[in-house]
This record gives structure tokens, C-alpha cells and sequence, in this order.
């Protein structure tokens, strides 16, 4: 089997497969007397499994798994495959928290999580699922401004700021734009919460996507591991 018959199948260029043979995503390829590459059913099940898993775990996983799975190395393998799809679980659920937030707005009760006055960055960082350095980057980008203790210094974070980060989280999901973001936010500065919901169900049905073709993707990698 050459790599033009596989790249067909797979609606792949052939130098996409070279890709994933230099980077080791597949078992070693033999060669031709005239340096032909001979790829095998093996390899074919490879490289089905390399597509299968892109759209729901991205090349960044990928990368990560197949060569693991080249050498033996399942379980290694099947834990990272976990791992995403715990990041993946956490990810709903902070769009949730934003979609609870944006029903809320306007009323005194708050969620039980948001029980104080003031965070610090790390108690925002892990409220809203995101870095520290994201937050920072947000600040930078005048998404938010945080309160400054007057005597350390140190970023005091209200419950209006868990808020925005929570809904930048979200939004960012299904829009990448800043602009986009920042439009987002001073809507629900004015009360105007109808943008942002829209925003919010939109990054959920992506996430729900994401749930599908993970599923696909493990699916997959379980044929890949029977054979």
C-alpha cells in the first residue's frame, strides 16, 4: 500500500503522512529497493487513529499519545486521553457557572462559591479554570481591573471581577476575538445580558462537540488497540 492510496482515503495531502512518520505518530515504515515507503494495514490503522483523534483532542495531544502507543505504552497513553477529557469536563462547567452568573445578574443571592467579598488571584485563577498569567494578560488587556490592597499591593478580586472572568472564559471559547469579548462585557456592564447568554450557549454546544469527537477519537484508539 503506497501513501497516495492512504492520503485519498484519509482526505490527506501525502506530506501530511510524512509528517506523522518524522514525528514518530506511527510504527517504522520500510522502504522499497527504490526508497518507496511500504506502509502496511498496521500504518493505515495509525493514521486513521491520528485523524480520529484531532478534532475532539487537538495535535498537541496527539503528539503526546501516538507515540506512546507505538511503543506499548497504553495505559501511559489512555491516561493523557483521561486527563483531556477531565480539562474538558471543567471547561463545562465554567460555562455553566457564567450562564448561572448571567441569570443572577441584578439579584442580592449570589452562588454559594462567590461566599466573600474579595479573592486573590489564585482563588480567582481556580474559580474561573483559568492561569494566573491569563488572568494577568486579561488585566493587561483591560478586560478587567482589580482592586489593590492598600498596604502589599497584591490584586484583590471582587465578585463582580469572578464574574467577567468566568464570562471571558466562556466567551473566548466561541469567539477569539478581544473585541468581541470586551463588547460582551460592557453589555453586561448596562444590564444587556442577552449577547453574552448567546455567547455562553454557543461555547457550550462547542464543548459538547468536543465531547463527540473525543468519543470518536477513543473509540479509535480501541480499534488501534485490538488489532
Amino acid at each position: 500500500m503506497n501513501g497516495i492510496e492512504i492520503a485519498r482515503k484519509l482526505n490527506v495531502s501525502t506530506s501530511a503522512l510524512r509528517h506523522y512518520e518524522a514525528w514518530g505518530l506511527v510504527p517504522e515504515v520500510e522502504r522499497s529497493a527504490n526508497g518507496y515507503r511500504i506502509y502496511g494495514k498496521k500504518h493505515e490503522a495509525y493514521f486513521q487513529c491520528i485523524r480520529a483523534l484531532l478534532p475532539g483532542f487537538g495535535m498537541g495531544l496527539v503528539r503526546q499519545v501516538m507515540p506512546l502507543v507505538v511503543k506499548g505504552e497504553k495505559l501511559e497513553a489512555l491516561w493523557i486521553v483521561n486527563k483531556a477529557q477531565v480539562d474538558l469536563r471543567a471547561e463545562r462547567d465554567t460555562a455553566l457557572r457564567a450562564m448561572e452568573l448571567m441569570e443572577r445578574l441584578g439579584e442580592a443571592e449570589l452562588p454559594p462559591y462567590l461566599d466573600k467579598n474579595a479573592f486573590t488571584i489564585g482563588e480567582a485563577a481556580k474559580l474561573a479554570n483559568v492561569s494566573a498569567s491569563a488572568i494577568r494578560y486579561w488585566e493587561k488587556e483591560g478586560l478587567i481591573e482589580p482592586e489593590r490592597h492598600g498596604e502589599s499591593g497584591f490584586r484583590l478580586y471582587t465578585q463582580s471581577d469572578i464574574r467577567s472572568l468566568l464570562i471571558i472564559r466562556t466567551v473566548q471559547r466561541a469567539a477569539y476575538s478581544l473585541d468581541i469579548v470586551r463588547e460582551v462585557l460592557s453589555g453586561l456592564r448596562r444590564n444587556h445580558v442577552a449577547q453574552a447568554k448567546d455567547m455562553a450557549r454557543q461555547s457550550l454546544q462547542y464543548i459538547d462537540q468536543a465531547l463527540i469527537e473525543q468519543v470518536k477519537g477513543i473509540a479509535s484508539l480501541q480499534n488501534l488497540f485490538d488489532l
